[in-house]
């Protein structure tokens, strides 16, 4: 059996210069607080989420952490998107013997295993192996008081969309292909005006983690993935997609809780009553919240992102709700893509 057979996301690890600001918005997310990491001088973390997804947060308080050197050259952002496994050591050997850079090699500690590599950029993976009557926090973590995880029913992670640079798009996939078994599942090309922009999916073996990988077409004009792998100093995570079963209801309670997300396009939903009807909601409600809705062959699916609160206006997060879709509506990626395009021209970030 491939190590690279049950790959599932463990965890998403942020640094920020202010956990607390962090902490606070995603409490819009109903996401609570359930552990954390202090280490005088060093590192201070916090572990929070709701369902499956778990967020670390750490902030980095000495100036040789490698917390530090990102925040310094991409501000607050998604450093490590760690990967559980059954055996993090051999997923680790096995990664770098394909060619993967080793960065953490295999340490055990308290029945946790982890071992790090490089991904793409300044993002690792870190292989996380979880031993019959482990604890379910990262090692040095302890519980935390803090607000329990709220009715928002955010469930999982269910993509992450990366941006690179044009001469990496190929390597990256390859990346993923050759040293961690990865398929692409998805091609897609998309034109706005006189922008383009091409991505693939590729996904893991367990269809558990799914990578949307994006980059600009410089034979067009520069568009949003342009001005994103500028502002965020080379290639990143763009947003982190979180998985509902109910998107009315879990836009509706971030909405109120005070997250802000994009406008569609005015014409949208008029344009929607000819293309599909939505299942178990109206084109009023999906309207009223600016959700978008799409279907490939499988099934329907609803989408909508959050307006960035990075200053420099590069990650964001994205809300989907599956009804039997598996990979990603070819109009919602352009409306999405033209959402984000407005919101940057707007706030003088393009």
């Amino acid at each position: 059996m491939s190590s690279f057979q049950n790959l599932t996301v463990d965890h998403v690890r942020f640094y920020t210069p202010d956990i607390d600001s962090m902490i606070n918005e995603f409490r819009g997310y109903g996401f609570g607080v359930s552990a954390e990491y202090d280490c005088p001088g060093t590192e201070y973390s916090i572990l929070l989420g709701s369902g499956t997804v778990r967020l670390v947060l750490t902030r980095p308080d000495a100036s040789d952490h490698p917390g530090s050197m990102y925040v310094s050259q991409h501000g607050f952002g998604v450093a490590d998107i760690a990967l559980e496994t059954p055996d993090a050591a051999a997923a680790f050997f096995e990664a770098v013997r394909r060619g993967a850079r080793p960065v953490v090699e295999p340490v055990a500690t308290h029945g946790v295993v982890t071992a790090s590599i490089a991904a793409f950029g300044d993002v690792l993976h870190t292989f996380v192996q979880r031993v019959a009557g482990a604890d379910e926090f990262l090692p040095g973590f302890t519980p935390a008081v803090g607000e329990a995880a709220g009715g928002i029913g955010l469930r999982s992670v269910d993509h992450f969309a990366i941006c690179v640079e044009p001469d990496e798009f190929d390597h990256v996939i390859e990346f993923y292909e050759r040293v961690l078994d990865f398929e692409t599942i998805f091609t897609e090309r998309i034109v706005v005006g006189n922008q383009a922009m091409n991505s693939r999916v590729v996904q893991s073996r367990s269809g558990a983690v799914t990578f949307t990988v994006i980059t600009p077409d410089t034979s067009r004009d520069p568009g949003q993935i342009d001005t994103f792998l500028k502002s965020h100093g080379g290639a990143g995570v763009q947003h982190v997609a979180f998985d509902t079963d109910d998107v009315v209801r879990s836009v509706g309670g971030m909405q109120a809780a005070g997250v802000e997300f994009l406008r569609a396009p005015g014409a949208y939903y008029t344009l929607m009553r000819k293309r599909l009807e939505p299942a178990g909601y109206s084109v009023a409600d999906l309207r009223a919240l600016n959700v978008l809705a799409d279907e490939d062959h499988d099934g329907q699916l609803y989408q909508i992102f959050t307006r960035s609160t990075h200053p420099r206006g590069t990650l964001f997060f994205e809300v989907i709700e599956r009804v039997g879709a598996t990979t990603f509506g070819s109009g919602n990626i352009k409306s999405l893509y033209e959402a984000v395009e407005v919101e940057q021209k707007t706030s003088g970030l393009a």
